[in-house]
C-alpha cells in the first residue's frame, strides 16, 4: 500500500549466531516439513476451477442484474443486496490472487487471460499485481525489504526517529478509517491506474496496466449506454467500495497481529515467515467461502501452488498446520489499533503503548 520513507535508525540487538541459529534450527526442520507435506496439494483441478470460477462468475451477474432491477423498489434493497455482491467481488479476487501464483489452472495461458479478464472487475492490473505480489511473497516479515505490496510498518525505534509531521503522517495512515476508508480507494482506483512503485522501462508491467484501464473505461461505457450512467454507478460504486475494503481488511488480518513475524534480513528465514508470519484466520463457512479459504493464509504462504479449494483439505490432513496463530473475527477485531513493531519484545504495538515501552526501557526493563 503506501509507503513511507525508509529510515535509517538502530537495529535490533543480534543475538549470539551461534547459540541463536542452534535454537532456532529444530523449528526450522519442522517448517520445511510441513513444507514438503504440502507438495501433494500444490496441483490444480481443472474441472473444480472451471466449476468454481463459472460459479462465481453466474452468481455474480445474476446478483447484479437483481440489484438493477431492485432500483426501483428502493435504494436501501440495492445496498442490501450490494453486499454479498461485493464478498463475490472478493472471490474473484482471490481466484485472480491463484491465477497470479499460477495455481487455478495447469496452463498458464489459461492463468493469465483469467486473470486479467478478472482484473477488469476487481480494479487490479493483473501483470503489475503479480509482480508486486511475488515481491511480497519473497520479503513478508522482512524488516530490510518493506516497501512493495505490503501495509507499510514501522519499529518502535524508527517511529521515534521520525520528526512530529511525519509521525502525523504515519498515524494517519495507520487510522482505521484511512486504512479500510480511504485507503482502499486510493489503491484501487488510483494506485493501480499508474503504479508509480514500479520504473516506467517495465513494458509489459506497463502495458498491461494501461490496457486493463482501457477494458475498464470500455465496459463501463458499454454498460452506461445499455442501463444508464446512473444506474451503473448506483449499483456497482457501492460494491465496489465495500468489496475493496473487504479485500484491504483480509490483507491486513493476514500479516498484522500481536506476534506476527519480524526480524532484519540477517535473521530472516521465508519459511518461518510464511509460518508465523501469517495468521490462521478461522472464518465462518460462509464467509470462507465467499474468501475462497484465503483466511488459511499461513498455508498459502508455505505453498503458494495450492489452490484455493484445497487449503482446507490441507488444514484437515496436517494436524501441524491447525497450531499456526489462529485469529477469530473477535480477535481480529483487536488487531485494528496495531501499529508499531517493537523491537524488544518482538511483538506488534499500538501507540498507546508508547508511554509504557518508554518508562520501562526508562527503568532498565523493570516491570
Amino acid at each position: 500500500m503506501w509507503r513511507v520513507p525508509t529510515i535509517e535508525t538502530e537495529t535490533t540487538p543480534k543475538a549470539d549466531p551461534a547459540i541463536d541459529q542452534g535454537a532456532r534450527q529444530p523449528a526450522l526442520q519442522r517448517v520445511q516439513s510441513l513444507t514438503a507435506q504440502l507438495k501433494p496439494y500444490a496441483s490444480p483441478s481443472n474441472w473444480r476451477s472451471v466449476s468454481q470460477l463459472s460459479l462465481t462468475a453466474g452468481a455474480f451477474a445474476l446478483l447484479w442484474f437483481v440489484m438493477w432491477l431492485s432500483l426501483d423498489l428502493g435504494y436501501w434493497l440495492t445496498l442490501l443486496l450490494g453486499i454479498p455482491a461485493a464478498g463475490l467481488l472478493v472471490r474473484f479476487f482471490c481466484i485472480q490472487h491463484d491465477c497470479g501464483h499460477g495455481s487455478f489452472f495447469r496452463s498458464r495461458l489459461a492463468n493469465d487471460l483469467v486473470g486479467r479478464a478478472i482484473g477488469v472487475l476487481t480494479l487490479t492490473p493483473y501483470d503489475y499485481w503479480r509482480r508486486a505480489h511475488a515481491i511480497h511473497h519473497a520479503t513478508s516479515g522482512n524488516l530490510d525489504r518493506r516497501g512493495v505490496g505490503d501495509v507499510t510498518t514501522l519499529t518502535v525505534r524508527e517511529y521515534r526517529g521520525l520528526s512530529w509531521l511525519r509521525r502525523f503522517g504515519y498515524r494517519f495512515y495507520r487510522n482505521p478509517l484511512v486504512l479500510f476508508g480511504l485507503g482502499p480507494i486510493y489503491v484501487f482506483a488510483l494506485k493501480h491506474r499508474w503504479p508509480l512503485d514500479f520504473p516506467l522501462f517495465r513494458q509489459k508491467l506497463w502495458f498491461g496496466v494501461l490496457a486493463t484501464n482501457v477494458a475498464i473505461v470500455v465496459l463501463t461505457v458499454v454498460m452506461a449506454m445499455l442501463l444508464g450512467v446512473t444506474d451503473v454507478l448506483k449499483v456497482q460504486l457501492p460494491v465496489t467500495l465495500l468489496g475493496s475494503a473487504m479485500g484491504v481488511w483480509l490483507f491486513f488480518v493476514q500479516h498484522q497481529f500481536e506476534d506476527a513475524y519480524w526480524r532484519n534480513d540477517a535473521d530472516w528465514n521465508v519459511h518461518q515467515a510464511a509460518i508465523e508470519g501469517s495468521s490462521y484466520y478461522s472464518l465462518p463457512g460462509v464467509l470462507r467461502w465467499f474468501t475462497a479459504s484465503i483466511g488459511l493464509h499461513h498455508i498459502h504462504h508455505l505453498s503458494s501452488k495450492v489452490p484455493n479449494y484445497r487449503l482446507k483439505e490441507c488444514l484437515d490432513q496436517i494436524p501441524e498446520l491447525r497450531q499456526a496463530k489462529r485469529l477469530t473475527m473477535l480477535d481480529s477485531l483487536k488487531c485494528v489499533t496495531l501499529a508499531l513493531w517493537d523491537e524488544d519484545t518482538g511483538k506488534m504495538v499500538r501507540f498507546r503503548d508508547l508511554k509504557k515501552i518508554k518508562a520501562s526501557a526508562s527503568n532498565g526493563g523493570a516491570g
